[in-house]
C-alpha cells in the first residue's frame, strides 16, 4: 500500500492538493494520504495531522506571530513520518515552512517531490540551490519554469495548471449574474481582496473606497466581492454598511453583494475585476475577465522584500504573458482613485477591455493542457513506487 505525507499551507494549495488527492486516489484507490491541508484536501480523502487555517499569512514580519504553530506543526509531521515511514513526501508551494520540513523528512529517506514550486523567477533566486538540495523532483505549472530547473541541476517535469482543470466556465457572463442574484444588464464589478485575513484588511477598505468612486462616475454599476473560505465575518462589515462618498455618492442604493465559495461565477460574471495579487488573476485570465491588480504589503515587509524581487511585475498573468497587459497598483500606487480610474476606463473604453482579453488568451495558452492534477499524481506515483521498490 502506497503512503504520502503531503503539507500545503493556504486556500490555494489547498485547493490543488484536493484535486491531487483525488486523482492519486482513482490511480491507486489503497493510498492513503495525511499531512498539512485544509476542507479541500480533507474532502478529497486525505487525513488531516494538522488543519493550515489560521496558519498563513502574506510578508516577513507578519510571520512572526505565527513561528510559534509553525515549529509545533513542523514537529507533529516529522513525528508521523518517523511513527510510519511514508513512501513520499509531497510539498505544495509555501517555501518557508515546507523547505525546512522538506529537509527534516528527507534525512529519513524519503524522496520529495515539490509541486508548484516557489517563484524563484521572479524573486529569491538562490532558493533554486535549497531546491536542489531538498527535492528529488519538481513539478512545475508554467512551461517556462521548467528549463529554469533543468539547467539548474534539478529534475524537473511540466505538469501544467490544475486551475484550467478546477475552475468552472459557467455558460455566460448573464446567467452568472442571474445565478448570483445580479442585474443581468448592468456593468459588474468583483471584488477579490485576497484569502488571508492580514491582506484583506489591508486591500479591502481601498477596494469599497474604489467601488463609491467607480459608482460616482457610473450609476448603474453593481459590486460582488468573492470571500474566500473562513475568513471572519468583521473583516467584511465595511461592505453591508450604508457607505457614503465625496459629493454623497453612496453604495447603500446598490451595496456590495457578498459570495461565499463561488470565485468562478463570480469571475465568469464580471466586466472587469478588482483582485489581488495571487492565484486568483490566473483564475480571472481563464474566465476571459479583464483586471486590475492590486497589492499592499506593511511598509516594513515591503522596504525588506523588495530588494529581493527580480522582476518589474508582480502580477501573475504579467508574469506569465512576459508583458504588461493588466494594470498592476501596488503599494503606494494602489490608491482607491487609482483603481477606480484604471476599471472605468476598461468598463467604458471597449478596445481597451479587448486588448486585455487578447492578452488573457495568450495567457491561457501556456497554462498547459487539461489533466494537470493527474499528470502531477501520475509523476508523484512513479516516485514512491520507485522508492518503495528501491528502483
Amino acid at each position: 500500500m502506497t503512503r504520502l505525507l503531503l503539507s500545503c499551507g493556504e486556500p490555494s494549495g489547498d485547493l490543488y492538493a484536493g484535486a491531487l488527492t483525488r486523482e492519486l486516489r482513482r490511480l491507486d484507490p489503497g493510498i492513503e494520504i495525511e499531512g498539512l491541508g485544509g476542507p479541500n484536501f480533507a474532502a478529497a480523502g486525505g487525513r488531516l495531522i494538522e488543519d493550515y487555517r489560521g496558519f498563513a499569512v502574506t510578508g516577513l514580519t507578519e510571520a512572526i506571530v505565527k513561528v510559534p504553530r509553525a515549529w509545533a506543526t513542523l514537529r507533529r509531521l516529522i513525528a508521523a513520518a518517523r511513527a510510519q515511514r511514508p513512501d513520499a513526501l509531497v510539498v505544495i508551494d509555501f517555501p518557508d515552512f515546507n523547505f525546512p520540513l522538506a529537509r527534516q523528512i528527507r534525512k529519513l529517506g524519503v524522496p520529495v517531490v515539490y509541486y508548484i514550486s516557489p517563484q524563484i523567477w521572479a524573486w529569491r533566486a538562490g532558493r533554486l540551490k535549497t531546491i536542489r538540495e531538498i527535492a528529488d523532483r519538481v513539478l512545475v505549472i508554467f512551461p517556462f519554469e521548467e528549463p529554469i530547473y533543468r539547467d539548474g541541476g534539478v529534475p524537473v517535469e511540466f505538469v501544467g495548471h490544475p486551475l484550467v482543470d478546477v475552475a468552472r466556465t459557467p455558460e455566460s457572463r448573464e446567467s452568472s449574474r442571474g445565478a448570483l442574484g445580479l442585474s443581468v444588464d448592468a456593468p459588474t464589478v468583483a471584488i477579490l481582496p485576497g484569502s488571508r485575513p492580514n491582506e484583506v484588511a489591508r486591500i479591502l477598505p481601498r477596494l469599497v473606497s474604489a467601488a463609491i468612486l467607480i459608482r460616482a462616475r457610473i450609476p448603474t454599476a453593481q459590486f460582488v466581492i468573492a470571500r474566500a473560505p473562513d475568513l471572519e465575518e468583521r473583516l467584511f462589515d465595511m461592505c453591508r454598511a450604508s457607505s457614503s462618498g465625496p459629493a454623497g455618492h453612496a453604495l447603500s442604493s446598490a451595496p456590495i453583494k457578498i459570495v461565499d465559495g463561488k470565485t468562478d461565477s463570480v469571475l465568469a460574471a464580471a466586466d472587469v475585476a478588482l483582485i489581488a495579487s495571487g492565484t486568483a488573476t490566473v483564475q480571472a485570465a481563464l474566465h476571459d475577465t479583464p483586471m486590475v491588480i492590486v497589492y499592499r504589503l506593511s511598509p516594513l515587509t515591503y522596504y525588506l522584500g523588495r530588494p529581493l524581487v527580480r522582476l518589474d511585475t508582480f502580477g501573475m498573468v504579467n508574469l506569465i504573458a512576459g508583458e504588461k497587459i493588466v494594470p498592476e497598483l501596488i503599494q503606494n500606487a494602489f490608491t482607491p482613485e487609482a483603481v477606480a480610474q484604471e476599471a472605468v476606463t476598461i468598463l467604458m473604453d471597449s478596445s481597451r477591455a479587448v486588448r486585455i482579453c487578447e492578452g488573457l488568451a495568450r495567457v491561457r495558452g501556456r497554462l498547459g493542457a487539461p489533466g494537470a492534477s493527474r499528470r502531477a499524481a501520475e509523476a508523484i506515483l512513479r516516485v514512491a513506487h520507485a522508492a518503495s521498490t528501491g528502483d
